[in-house]
């Protein structure tokens, strides 16, 4: 399965400075956010616990 941007559904390409780090609340999934997204601070939402961040 290909890795999907939590903010914009996008699939991320293997050249996109896409980062991913675990839910700052419940650690339990990985959020991924692609370049364009962290760089205009869009909203990601996490799918387990519901935790919104910038």
């Amino acid at each position: 399965m290909a890795s999907v941007c939590n903010s914009c559904n996008r699939a991320i390409a293997s050249d996109d400075r896409a980062v991913k780090f675990p839910c700052p609340s419940c650690g339990a999934v990985e959020i991924w956010r692609c370049a364009k997204c962290k760089r205009l601070s869009n909203p990601y939402r996490c799918p387990s616990c519901g935790f919104t961040g910038p």
